[in-house]
Parts: structure tokens; sequence; C-alpha cells
């Protein structure tokens, strides 16, 4: 049994082939983000280790700052003398650092990275932890000079002696570079500047005596911990200490969302990968067996019991899966190459001769591999244990497949009952966590009842898809579509691996259409300013842009807008950290903000603050309610609920409520916040137009802030939405390679078991080109059915995520019909492309030899 598995194997190697390549591509996807995710874990971490100071004291972190508000938390510099004489201190360096400034050159171009990595300016202070070294050049003394890191430098053009203009947070100021550091580790991805440290603390922490930080080096012999707990009791509270461990694993945290963005996506199409790599092979294992009857029923007659029959089946599904394992394995670390590689032209600089490649790697790949193929074997080997001997007798398909489908048609309607059930729950569910828990539930469970029920679509739905063939193409037209329907179980599994493809990229535009179009009814049901001005990435911008925009001649209105982190206790005991937005008081002017209760007025007066209505429902929040509030720094206050808003307004992360409130008490408590927009009005007389060209010439000088109108705001929305949409046509490339294998498979299978119907059809007439229309037609409606499917499937997901999204406030509802026209018109390129080799082969047949095929 053992040989004649291994020659069955080699012998239909070529028709394995397709499916070794659907098992590659599945582990492909999980070992490339394995190793792609683990060697940059490890690279910064021994980025953060190397260059962690023993024990670093930082301003107290009380609340997270999900918004950046453009306030640098300091400490005395002065801390510095009463920790240097700690026992055990070896040295104190004070701190003086900004991550929030932006540096351009002569020529007004922004000098440094522009994909939301930061542009670090702080004090050169050499010492042993340190991720940079001088170069080349000398270090800056006074307050005109700077360095510059060399990857900054390369890229833009910098040479020692040109003239920069840093602009930070309490104003811009020019510098002249007078030297050149390189990392001595990774690069980040962030541009560095280093300025002396008086120049450093009065221009960017906005005087003398200040320190964002300071770094501890301990005295031979003296463990971090003690250290720690030693410094801790010098300074007292107030502070956040940190060992080099703990700095370390913080700094890495904050990589971590980064890191997981990139992992979970590519194991998400690992996932489609393996999805649909089980249909293929399940396919591609079912119809060898079908062929291969009377070998199978040979051997039975031979002696080989059932078992010894399904071990055979499962004993070259092990080979399949260790074939393409090994094989993807190999192709998942040139994946994890090439994303390193990519990395690395968004400045991220990591070697790809430190590519981690630990146990788990290889691990993984054969047990997603050998995992794949078996699994979608099983049910075949069975079928081939089931072959009579008398089927060597015989030409009989394998055993069970012209069974009924009443069994599938029975478990397809109770699954799919209750994937609709949990989709309609989803539909009404009211926290948003238990409707996504449905959602998901419900896209699950449908999924498995249109893969199984698929059969017995398979001859109603394709007879009307291929309704028109005998009409337009006559005889051939008729043979294209009955092939189709000779066999539903396996036209319905070859259609599956393009349905769930399609049914994700259907429901992920549906929804991603449906945020867009929320975005711009809020934007044209709210904004009513001429023109919004805001920094690159949604960053703050230092005082001047704001002085700079109202010297501007035609100006008649600036409402500010800033941000502050925000801690409240709610009336039902809870205590939500979210972000606050301060607002200049004409808000009127320039937004239209519906109220339930109270007024613009009410809710920026001193010491008041406005709210969601649904947010305050939820929470049993009523006008004049009063509120703990906890604010940056440790600052607390009780502000009084003035208002209630009924916005239905899209919300991003850490902004629940929708709270705001007035500037006087946003600075009050949380005062050197930044203003994050502004909100321009021309004035009487002055066209727009005219308008934006002159604030476009005063903001020249800070290419960091943009103008945009009404339409220019909802393109900016709608790319941030298209990151989304990438990803579904990465989703829908992935399912379209993978489709088009199993159709090639399917039709290349077929047309092998058809050999001597197709040596007939010949003898009788049929033309070479004929036979290869009746391929290609068969091809094409079987695509288009999986397509149909798919989309349909997709569309029902995507009604029920935008009820999800209502939740969070995007309302709207999109169907994005073009998309869906062109991936089903998408789908008759598929069926065509995927039917070239197959008719070809079979118009190359010998007329003859396919007559006396066995």
């Amino acid at each position: 049994m053992l040989k004649a598995t291994l020659r069955s194997f080699l012998a239909h190697r070529g028709r394995l082939l397709l499916s070794a390549l659907a098992v590659l591509l599945s582990v492909a996807f999980v070992t490339g983000s394995l190793i792609f995710s683990d060697t940059v874990t490890r690279t910064f971490d021994r980025l953060f280790a190397s260059t962690a100071a023993d024990v670093t004291v930082a301003p107290l972190e009380d609340l997270t700052e999900r918004m950046p508000s453009g306030a640098v938390r300091t400490l005395p510099a002065s801390l510095a003398t009463e920790v240097a004489a700690v026992p055990g201190v070896a040295a104190v360096h004070v701190d003086a650092a900004a991550r929030n400034a932006t540096v351009v050159d002569s020529r007004r171009e922004t000098v440094g990275p522009t994909n939301g990595a930061p542009t670090i300016v702080s004090n050169w202070s050499p010492r042993e932890h340190m991720a940079v070294e001088l170069t080349a050049g000398r270090a800056p003394h006074g307050p005109g000079e700077a360095l510059l890191d060399r990857t900054t430098a390369d890229r833009g053009k910098v040479r020692i002696g040109d003239r920069l203009t840093v602009l930070a947070g309490p104003g811009s100021f020019p510098v002249r570079v007078t030297g050149i550091v390189t990392f001595t580790t990774t690069n980040p991805g962030a541009a560095l500047v280093f300025l002396d440290t008086p120049t450093a603390q009065v221009r960017l922490l906005g005087g003398p005596g200040r320190a964002s930080s300071l770094s501890v080096d301990a005295a031979p012999g003296v463990p971090d911990g003690e250290l720690k707990a030693r410094v801790a009791a010098a300074v007292g509270p107030g502070y956040e200490l940190r060992t080099a461990d703990e700095q370390a694993k913080n700094a890495a945290q904050r990589l971590g969302g980064f890191l997981d963005v990139i992992k979970y996506v590519m194991l998400g199409f690992a996932g489609v990968a393996v999805l649909v790599g089980i249909f293929l092979i399940v396919n591609t294992f079912s119809m060898l067996i079908a062929q291969r009857t009377r070998e199978l029923g040979l051997l039975r007659a031979l002696g080989a019991d059932r078992r010894q029959v399904r071990r055979s089946v499962l004993a070259e599904a092990l080979l399949l899966g260790l074939v393409g394992s090994t094989l993807g394995l190999a192709t998942g670390i040139g994946l994890a190459a090439g994303l390193i590689a990519l990395l690395g032209l968004a400045g991220v600089n990591l070697s790809a001769a430190e590519m981690a490649v630990t146990a788990a790697v290889p691990v993984s790949a054969y047990v997603v591999g050998l995992g794949v193929t078996v699994v979608a074997a099983y049910l075949p080997a069975r079928r081939a244990a089931a072959v009579s001997p008398m089927a060597a007798l015989s030409d009989a398909e394998v055993a069970g497949v012209g069974r009924p489908l009443r069994v599938r048609g029975l478990v397809a309607l109770v699954v799919g009952a209750a994937g609709a059930a949990a989709l309609a729950g989803c539909a009404v569910a009211e926290p948003t966590g238990r409707a996504a828990s449905l959602l998901g539930l419900g896209i699950a469970l449908t999924l498995v009842a249109m893969v199984v029920g698929g059969p017995l679509l398979v001859r109603p739905v394709i007879r009307v898809l291929g309704g028109a063939f005998p009409r337009v193409f006559g005889p051939v037209g008729r043979l294209g579509q009955r092939n189709a329907l000779r066999n539903p179980r396996r036209t319905g599994a070859t259609a599956s691996a393009l349905m769930v493809g399609l049914a994700l990229v259907g429901g992920l535009s549906v929804a991603s259409a449906s945020m867009a179009a929320s975005f711009d009814r809020q934007i044209d049901r709210t904004l009513g300013a001429d023109f919004v001005l805001q920094g690159a990435n949604f960053g703050p911008f230092p005082q001047e842009v704001t002085d700079a925009v109202r010297r501007v001649d035609g100006v008649g209105l600036v409402v500010r807008q800033r941000f502050t982190a925000l801690r409240v206790t709610l009336p039902d005991g809870a205590r939500v950290e979210t972000t606050a937005s301060g607002y200049d008081p004409r808000l009127d002017d320039v937004a239209h903000v519906p109220y339930l209760s109270g007024s613009t007025a009410a809710a920026l007066a001193d010491g008041a603050v406005g709210m969601d209505e649904e947010f305050a429902r939820e929470h049993g929040v009523r006008t004049g309610a009063v509120l703990p509030a906890l604010f940056p720094g440790g600052r607390t206050a009780s502000l009084r609920v003035a208002a209630l808003t009924d916005l239905d307004a899209p919300r991003g992360p850490g902004m629940a409520g929708g709270l705001f409130l007035g500037m006087a008490t946003l600075e009050r408590y949380a005062p050197g916040a930044q203003d994050a927009a502004l909100y321009v009005n021309a004035a009487e007389g002055v066209p727009p137009d005219v308008l934006r060209g002159r604030l476009e010439a005063a903001l020249d000088a800070y290419p960091q802030v943009q103008v945009r109108d009404q339409a220019d705001y909802k393109e900016l929305i709608r790319g941030q939405i298209s990151v989304l949409l990438r990803l579904v046509y990465g989703l829908l490339a992935l399912a379209i390679v993978i489709a088009v294998l199993g159709v090639v498979n399917t039709l290349a299978l077929s047309v092998v078991e058809r050999t001597r119907e197709i040596g007939l059809l010949r003898a009788i007439g049929l033309s070479r080109r004929q036979l290869r229309r009746m391929i290609h037609l068969e091809s094409v409606v079987i695509a288009v059915f999986g397509a149909v499917l798919g989309l349909g499937l997709g569309l029902v997901w995507g009604l029920a995520a935008q009820r999800v999204l209502a939740l969070e406030g995007m309302t709207a509802l999109a169907v994005p019909w073009p998309v869906m026209v062109a991936v089903l018109v998408g789908s008759v390129v598929v069926g065509l492309a995927a039917a070239v080799l197959p008719a070809l082969r079979a118009a190359r047949m010998n007329v003859l030899a396919a007559i006396a095929h066995e």
C-alpha cells in the first residue's frame, strides 16, 4: 500500500501542483507575518534596551493622551541636583525633548518623515546610552546651531552649513546644521534634531530650568530596581520612575499597536488563503478519487481493507502538505524580507540578515500546511474507503457522489437560519460590543450555510445565468451549461473559493462606503466654516500659526479647536477616559450643532461642558448634573453639564461622549495645549477663493498646516478610509488568485475525466474552436455563479455591519454598486482566464486516443 500510495502521488503530481500552491500561500502568509513581527519586535527591543537609562524620571502620566494636545509635560531641571546626591547614582542627564516639532529647509519644504513618524527635537547630551553618535562636523553651541541625523539629511539633501527652521510648540526659530549624527542601531523612522541644552529648554519647553525627563546612570554594582527605589524616596510623589527594562517595555508597548495592525492584516490574508485552499484541496481529492474508482476497487479486490485505502489517501495528503509547507516556509521568509525592505523605504532600516526565524515559525508552517491538507482530504478519504471491490469491474464513480443532497439542505437550512437570526439580532442590539459579537457569529454561520448549501443552488442559479447560452452559442452553449450542471457538488465546491473572497470584499466595500457617506453627511450637516486649517496627521501647531492666520487680509472670523485628555466620573459610577474638545465662543458661526437641551453659549461657559445625548442617556446624565473630572497633570474640576447635543456623529477611538467645553475652561485646567484646528470664515465681500490663496501664501512657511474647504475635508476622510479599501482589494486579489487555481484545477481534472466524451464529440464534428468555447463557457458560468453568491452574501454582511457602525454614529448606508458591477464583470474575466490552459489541452487531444481512453 505504501508503494501504491507513492506511485499514485508521483503519477498525479501535475494535478496536485495547484493544490500545493494553495497550501503554499496559506503557509507563506502565516510564517511571513510571524517572522516579520518577530524581527521588528526583536530589533526594537534591542534598540530600546540599549538606549534606555538605568533609571528614568519623568512627569507623572495620569491620563492616556489619545488625541495630541501639543502640551509638553515637564519637571524642574533642578531636580537633577537632588537625584545626583542619591547614593548609587553615577550621573544624571537633563533631557529636553519635544516630539511634535516640524523642520523645514530654506525652500520651506518639510525635512523629515511624512508617513506619521515623529520629528524629535532634543538637547545634545552625549552619554553611554545613545542611539546615535556624532560622525561629521561638531556639536551645537548657542541658540542658532543644531545636529541632524544622517537618514534625514540624505533624504532632504541637507549638508553641514545649511539653514533650517524648527517649528516647535513655543514658536519657530532658525538653526544652522553644524554636524551629522548616525544611528548606531535601528533607525525607527523618526527624524532627530539636537540643540544645546539651554536652547532646547527655552525653545522646546518654554523656558529655562525645565526638563522633559531625567536620565540616571547607576554606579557599578547598584541594581536598577534598588536605584529606582532610592531615587523615588528622594524625589517624592508626582513623578513616573522606570528602570531600563521597564522603559524598554513601555516603549515596546507603544510600538506594539503598529506591529499588531500589520501582523493581524497578514494573518487575515492567511485565513482567507487557508479557507479557500481547503475548498480547492477537497475538490482536487474528490475528483482524483472519482477518477480512480476502478483502481481503488481493484486494491479492495486484492485484499486492501477500508482502513488501508483511507490511510493511502491521507498519506497522499500528507505528502502534498509536506511539499506545500516546505515551499510555503521558504516563500514566507521571502515575504518577510520584502516587508522589511518596504519598511526601509519608509525610513525604518531593518537588517534582513538579522531576520528572526524562531522555532515557532517552522512549527506553525507545518501545523498549518499539514493541518489544511489532512482536514481537506478527510472527507474524500472516507469516500475512497467506501469504494466496493465490485467497482473494479465497472466505470462507477466513487460511492456517495450521486447521493441526494437532502442532508446538505437540512444542515444548510438550520445553520443558515441560526446565522440569519444572529445578523438580525446584530441589527437591533444596543451595546456596540454585543452587536459586533453577533455580527461575527452571523458571518461565520451564514458562510458555513452557503458553503454547505451551495450545491443545492447550482441547478436553479446556473440555469438562469446560463439560460442565454443555447440561444447565443447554439449547441456548444447548451453543452457548456450542462457540463456545469452535471456535478453540483463539484461546481459548488469550485465556486466556493471565489465566493468566500468576494463575500468579504462585498461586505467590507459596503461598510467602508457607508463610513465615507456618514462622514460626508456629517460634514454637510455640521461644518459651516469656509475653511478648516489642520496640521499634518491631525497634529497640533504653534500659536504663531494662529496669529499669522488672523493677520491675513480678508479673514472675518477664526475659531480655535484644541484637545485635552479627560477622565469623568459619571452618575452610574463609570469612570470614562476620553478626549474633550475646546472651542472659542463663536462656534455657532462655523458649525451647526443641534441641541436637545442647552445651547452653545451654555456649553462653552466657564466650568460647563456639553456632551452627546446618547452617551448621557446610557450613563444617567441629565442637564445640570455636576461631573468630577480629572485633567492632565492631576488637575481636578467639577464640570456642570449645560448642553446635550444630537449630532449623531461618527466618533473616533478615544472620543467617547462627544465632550466639548469652552476655551477658557480648557486653558484653566489644561494649560499649554496647542491649537489642533482653525475654523475660518471670510470677511464680508471677500470671495472664498481669494481668501484661500491668501491663507496658503501666509502659511507657506508652515508646510505642516493645510487649508481645506468642505470638499477637501471630505477627501481627507475618504483618504483615511481608503486604507480599509486597499485591504479589501488585497483580499480580492488573493481570492481571485486562489479561485483561478481552483477553477483551473477543476477544469483540468474534468477534461481528464471526460477524455473519452471529448473524443466522441470531436469524432461527430465538434471543432477545436467549439471545444475551447464550450470549456470557456463552463468556466465563466461557474465563476459568475461564485461571484453572484459571494456578492449577495457580502451585501447581507455589509448591511448588518452598517447597523453596528450606526451605533458609533455612522448612520448612512451606501452600497458601492459600481464596485459590485465591476467585480461581477471581473468574474467573467476570471472564468475566461482560468479556462485557457484546460481548453488548450482538450483541443490538442488526439481523437482516436481519446476515444480509446479508459
